[in-house]
């Protein structure tokens, strides 16, 4: 290098310098704010770790680039070397330039730092995941902010962790982007959950921690039928849920990581399992086939199961019958059992064709209205109008036109009482070389408590 510092003169290295200059106080600001705890985000570890140290290291790159750039330049014409300017900071008029240009600079890298900032957290925002540029996932969007999930945020359990985890969620919405331009998204969006996985400790084990709950909990089903009074019928299940009982039964054993269980399916919303490979805490293996099933193929995609593979709607659920929907609807107060027929209306509407969301509203106000104006029939004002707007609610939540979402689009796998859900393998058919099955006893998960 000359002594005379002619090499750095190059655009492309004073280009480089700004650049390293620029990522280097970012990096230190940046890093100062995550070790505060600013962030909580899977993007901010690769905007701090990644994106921030590769600018700094390009800049690095750019000035020996710049260097050499000079030098054959200086090679070719040797008179075309051109003396830096000279700042004489005695003079009033250059002091000021030099302050307003210095304030300028640090006000430009603090609002690039609060935009950088701002970014990191609308990202992660659901408005941006649902409405900004994901407008296909308005069904899902809804159900989220309905759902018992509605505070976190979208980006916690569809973006893996690290670098590979951001760049399967960035090549993913960025095929996604492209169908959105072009209008080629499918309606409805296919079901199965897009979870990151690399274990059971990941993604929802970060807040829920399967093997720590309790053995045996309660759980109460309440369904109605038809009839005038809209009779109901409860049924209480002592669920088999955490670590297994003396019994060995347990939900949750799918959950324990001492045991691997791995399947192939026949069809994207994963109902039909045609092969099971079980490989115990010991190390024993066993494989189970179906009827129609067989081994995979070496290029078969073979999934380990987690935790969306039973809880596939938790995080946006969509109710898979409307019958479900009304005996929810009443069950919460919103439909009123003393309204004869409710439940049997209910339904009807709910299951009606209707040419849009607004006709929907309309049409299950009006038919509601006149089915208890006729015949001479009675209903208290109040616990009508509660009962249309519970219906309507449960319609604008479960149905959705434009992405020809409707009753039944999304199977729910938590249970099998409107889909296979459990009975996808535990259908007594999953046999193995020796002759036994996937255990198919339904107290092997929950018992019926008498009342």
């Amino acid at each position: 290098m000359r002594a005379d510092g002619t090499l750095v003169r190059h655009p492309l290295a004073i280009t480089g310098a700004l650049l390293a200059t620029v990522a280097g106080i970012g990096f230190a600001a940046m890093l100062s704010a995550a070790l505060l705890g600013l962030f909580d985000n899977p993007y901010a570890g690769l905007i701090v770790f990644v994106a921030l140290p590769a600018l700094f290291v390009l800049g690095l790159l750019l000035i020996p680039a710049g260097m050499w750039l000079q030098r054959r330049r200086l090679a070719r014409h040797p008179d075309s070397v051109q003396d830096w300017p000279v700042f004489d900071l005695r003079q009033p008029r250059t002091r000021r330039i030099v302050l307003i240009v210095t304030a300028l600079t640090a006000l430009n890298i603090a609002i690039v730092l609060v935009a950088g900032y701002g970014s990191l957290h609308y990202m992660e925002s659901a408005t941006f995941c649902g409405q900004s540029c994901h407008t296909p996932m308005t069904p899902q969007f809804t159900a989220w902010a309905g759902g018992s999930h509605a505070r976190i945020a979208c980006v916690n359990c569809h973006v893996g962790e690290g670098a590979r985890g951001f760049v399967s969620a960035k090549a993913a919405g960025t095929r996604q982007l492209v169908h959105l331009i072009t209008g080629t998204f499918p309606r409805p969006i296919p079901p199965g959950a897009q979870v990151p996985f690399g274990g059971h400790d990941l993604t929802c084990g970060r807040c829920h921690q399967a093997l720590k709950t309790p053995g045996d909990v309660i759980r109460v089903r309440r369904e109605y039928a038809d009839d005038e009074a809209n009779t109901e019928t409860m049924t209480v299940l002592l669920m088999h849920v955490g670590r297994a009982n003396p019994s060995g039964r347990a939900i949750h054993w799918h959950a324990d990581s001492a045991n691997r269980i791995e399947y192939t399916y026949a069809d994207p919303a994963r109902q039909t399992i045609n092969y099971v490979k079980v490989t115990s805490a010991n190390g024993g293996v066993k494989e189970y086939l179906a009827a129609e099933g067989k081994p995979p193929a070496g290029a078969e995609q073979v999934r380990v199961m987690d935790c969306v593979d039973c809880h596939n709607m938790v995080g946006h659920r969509i109710a898979p019958t409307a019958e479900q929907a009304v005996d929810g609807a009443i069950a919460e107060g919103g439909v009123a059992r003393t309204l004869p027929f409710a439940r049997r209306e209910g339904v009807r509407l709910l299951k009606a064709s209707y040419a849009n969301a607004d006709a929907a509203r309309q049409q299950i106000d009006a038919d509601l209205r006149r089915f208890y104006s006729s015949d001479g029939r009675s209903a208290d004002a109040q616990a009508l109008g509660r009962a249309v707007a519970a219906l309507q609610n449960a319609y604008s939540l479960n149905v959705f036109h434009d992405m020809k979402v409707s009753w039944g689009t999304y199977p729910d796998n938590k249970g099998h009482m409107t889909t296979q859900g459990c009975f996808r393998c535990h259908d007594g058919s999953h046999t193995a070389k020796d002759g036994t099955t996937i255990n198919a006893d339904c107290e092997y998960c929950h018992t019926q408590v008498e009342r």
